[in-house]
């Protein structure tokens, strides 16, 4: 597969879906959603099978054979080629061995925080450590509850992941939050004036941008 189609990872969910078994589209979404696969891949039936037709013009899938189950369509059986598992394990083994940058949202505000005062800031990123304060505690529940079930923790890595970061954004909001209140963070007097109306305090003069 061309690197430019490793960028979905309900491609690579499918391979792999395929990789245990032969199955149709919709086995394959009920099979991830069975095991909550949802939570860290975007799942909706119409990319799905916009997905196994990419895969299989790319000749990692193949029709296997075409079913019936009493008067519902038929469905197409599709299994997973040599290509298309060799890309599995290559496109799988690349996302964990790699480090990779990821445009997330709560990134992109922060670097345009300054817009609003930071009174203003305080109570949105207030709003923001309870939100993240109340899925981890649905998530640690949601842990529990798996726990209980006597299931190995392989099949709960990308859960611990996922609490892991949510863990450590939330501590650093708090902290970013207690700066702000104090004034410890550096550079607020400036952010009060930008946010007061002087526009031009984060403009470089023709000075600064030659580096003399």
């Amino acid at each position: 597969m061309a690197q430019r189609t490793r960028t979905n990872p309900l491609a690579l969910a499918v391979l792999a879906c395929l990789h245990e078994q032969p199955m149709h589209p919709y086995e394959v979404a009920q099979t991830l959603r069975s095991r909550a696969k949802q939570q860290s891949v975007r799942l909706n039936y119409g990319s799905l099978y916009s997905v196994v037709d990419a895969l299989e013009q790319r000749g990692l899938i193949q029709a296997l054979e075409t079913v019936r189950d009493g008067r519902r369509p038929e469905r197409t059986v599709y299994e997973i080629t040599d290509a298309g598992a060799r890309e599995l394990v290559d496109w799988l083994s690349e996302l964990v061995a790699t480090p990779t940058k990821e445009y997330l949202q709560f990134e992109a505000a922060l670097s345009f925080l300054p817009v609003v005062p930071p009174e203003d800031a305080v109570m949105l990123l207030t709003q923001r450590a309870h939100a993240l304060e109340l899925k981890l505690a649905q998530d640690r529940g949601a842990k529990r509850l798996v726990d209980d079930m006597g299931l190995p923790r392989l099949f709960e890595l990308e859960a611990e992941y996922a609490m892991c970061l949510i863990e450590a954004e939330l501590a650093w909001v708090r902290l970013l939050i207690k700066d702000i209140e104090t004034g410890a963070l550096d550079g607020i007097d400036m952010w009060r004036r930008f946010a007061a109306g002087e526009r031009d305090l984060f403009s470089l003069d023709d000075k600064d941008r030659r580096g003399d």
